[in-house]
């Protein structure tokens, strides 16, 4: 029996750089989107792109994209590609996402946003150029998206908290106990920019400064590599440097008064993904950690002492920021509807002709806030402002 359905709105041809961990995110968030929420566009898995033909075929095929490109050129000047998501080192951020938008492709570009602050700052640039003619950029800090996330920073924006007091932003991996894991991309400056700080760092940063509603303006910090060589990843038996951070400690002010602390490692042992941020107001304080990523924990100052401590909300009912589109009250989600969440947003930005959020100006401010951790780790010597 076929649908007597008809859908008219208009087609949105997706194409997407590369294929691996983030390339795995993104197309399922591509491919699900339409059926759980109400689009103003019919997302399209156009192309995607890798230099390896035969890994990028199979990915295609694996992944659902019609077509397969190796050369991102070629994937950006395809008709049938209306928007370019970038999901590659930080190396190529700022080469591939600053053509696409000056061939009238919206983009979406994982984060952090580029390697530096110069190609940050350009890739802003890029975007307000584009912005004038209807073409849309956003960063993708998908832990934004988690409903119990958005429901904090709808918390502090009503006033619940009062004064943001202290903000503190941690993210504790172990990905790189083993001193004989190969000198994999993640783990050279020429290509990821930094290590631990930028890979994980940039998450809390963001995190941060979002539910606060404030910028960091200035930090002092301290930055260590433990294994400083590791085998080459060709299996030769050769070894060579570790040129980016295992480690990032920093503490930092906001502009409006608050003070913040700040950790990313990759050698916390016990630790898998262990992102936690947690804002104390005048008035309240909430906690959130991606491993109870539906719950949130608040406490409200204002109640009576003899009630007061923190109580964890269920971010899970149909009043909540996207839970709705999911299951029934109750039921779990999970780490890869952040990414669906992602880009129904920007879909609903494209089509309002508005900016998303986060804007690559917001990618370039926390682009800002990894350089000044770089500087003040490098010079020894402290403080360091924040600049872009």
């Amino acid at each position: 029996m076929t649908s007597s359905r008809t859908d008219d709105r208009a087609e949105l041809g997706i194409g997407m750089v590369g294929y691996a961990f983030m390339g795995r995110a993104h197309s399922h968030a591509w491919r699900s989107v339409g059926r759980f929420f109400d689009l103003p566009f019919r997302p399209r898995l156009a192309a995607i792109c890798g230099r390896d033909r035969s890994r990028v075929a199979a990915a295609a095929d694996r992944l659902g994209w019609g077509a397969w490109e190796t050369d991102w050129k070629r994937l950006v000047e395809r008709d049938d590609v209306d928007l370019v998501d970038v999901c590659t080192p930080g190396s190529s951020h700022a080469e591939i996402s600053i053509a696409a938008l000056e061939a009238g492709k919206h983009v979406l570009c994982e984060k952090p946003l580029a390697n530096t602050v110069a190609e940050a700052r350009a890739m802003a640039a890029a975007a307000d150029r584009a912005a004038a003619a209807g073409v849309r950029a956003m960063v993708g800090f998908n832990f934004r998206r988690v409903p119990a996330v958005a429901l904090a920073r709808e918390l502090v924006a009503a006033g619940r908290l009062g004064a943001i007091r202290h903000v503190r932003g941690a993210y504790l991996g172990s990905h790189l106990l083993d001193p004989e894991l190969p000198l994999i991309w993640r783990l050279q400056a020429e290509q990821a920019g930094s290590g631990a700080l930028g890979d994980l760092g940039a998450h809390a940063i963001d995190l941060a400064q979002y539910l606060a509603g404030d910028r960091i303006t200035g930090v002092s910090a301290l930055t260590e590599t433990f294994v400083r060589e590791r085998p080459l990843a060709d299996g030769s038996g050769a070894r060579g440097p570790v040129t980016v951070d295992d480690a990032a400690l920093f503490i930092a002010r906001f502009a409006g008064g608050a003070l913040g602390a700040f950790e990313a490692t990759r050698f916390a042992t016990g630790h898998t993904e262990g992102l936690r941020v947690e804002l104390n107001g005048e008035l309240g304080s909430v906690v959130w950690e991606l491993g109870s990523l539906n719950e949130l924990r608040l406490f409200d100052a204002t109640e009576p002492p003899a009630t007061q401590g923190f109580r964890t909300i269920q971010v899970t009912r149909a009043g909540h920021p996207y839970a709705g589109a999911w299951w029934p009250d109750g039921h779990a989600i999970g780490y890869e509807h952040t990414f669906t969440h992602e880009v129904r947003d920007l879909l609903h930005a494209i089509a309002d002709g508005r900016d998303p959020v986060p804007s690559f100006a917001d990618g370039l401010q926390v682009q800002g806030v990894l350089d000044a951790v770089q500087r003040s780790a490098a010079s020894g010597s402290g403080w360091a402002q924040v600049g872009n």
